[in-house]
């Protein structure tokens, strides 16, 4: 019953394996590896501090290599400054080492004055003579061209306008007015700045929009009348032009032109 029982599964699992005989274990192997390496640790310690030992026979008949004292020719062609720098045995070299002797200029006039032994009027006596048996017609070279009178062709506007006028400015001067403009003179003391108004005219040839445009420059600005802009601002507004495809926008100028006030009252003085 014992040897049943041996023969089954359970008893051969549980049984312990035989060594394999065929491998060496972990730890075999690293104690062989230690011992390598310490025989090769020692035998370098041993045979590295050996010196060689010395010939006792002298060296005879060996090459050696010296430089010559002056290279040769053919190894100075391979300088690339051969011919571009000064050299000791070149035929200039004895002119570029010695720089040019120059004397410097003497400014001591040391040469006797040498007088002439005829006087000015006898040396001019013969040129005199030359001239007055040489003598040729007068010329008087005319370099200015003569004066050409031209008349003016369009006549001069007076510098301020007799009247109050209208221009028409920009793509609205290409339109008709069809309104007539009446403008006034203003009675002013002093000259009155035009008036700019931009306008935008339909296809039909009313205005649309009137806009006063303010002055450039702050002189002009001053000298702006407010009853002659709003004036030519309602012109503008009132203004009529000929029918065109498309609308238009210009700009109407007005020259206002201002006469004396009439004169007021004096006041009557203390009696």
């Amino acid at each position: 019953m014992n040897d049943a029982r041996a023969d089954s599964p359970a008893a051969w699992l549980a049984a312990p394996k035989p060594p394999d005989k065929g491998r060496w274990p972990l730890n075999r192997w690293l104690i062989l590896i230690a011992l390598v390496l310490a025989v090769h640790v020692a035998l370098l310690f041993v045979f590295g501090s050996r010196k060689q030992a010395a010939s006792l026979r002298a060296v005879a008949n060996v090459p050696t290599l010296t430089l010559a004292g002056r290279p040769d020719e053919m190894l100075a062609l391979n300088d690339p400054t051969l011919f571009a720098l000064p050299r000791a045995g070149d035929f200039a070299a004895g002119v570029w080492a010695q720089p040019p002797v120059t004397n410097r200029p003497s400014f001591a006039w040391t040469e006797p004055p040498r007088w002439l032994s005829l006087s000015a009027a006898d040396l001019m006596m013969a040129f005199n003579r030359f001239m007055q048996t040489n003598r040729r017609a007068e010329f008087e070279p005319r370099l200015k061209p003569s004066v050409r009178l031209s008349a003016l062709t369009q006549p001069i506007e007076p510098a301020l306008a007799q009247s109050s006028v209208m221009r028409l400015g920009g793509n609205l001067a290409q339109r008709r007015l069809l309104t007539p403009m009446n403008l006034p003179s203003w009675p002013y003391a002093d000259v009155i700045a035009p008036s700019l108004v931009r306008v935008l005219v339909n296809e039909a040839g009313d205005v649309v929009s009137a806009v006063l445009l303010p002055s450039d420059s702050s002189l002009e600005a001053l000298s702006h009348y407010e009853p002659a802009d709003q004036c030519a601002l309602e012109l503008a507004r009132a203004a009529r032009f000929a029918p065109a495809p498309r609308l238009t926008i210009g700009r109407m100028l007005f020259d206002w032109h201002t006469v004396p006030p009439p004169a007021t009252n004096a006041p009557a003085g203390p009696p």
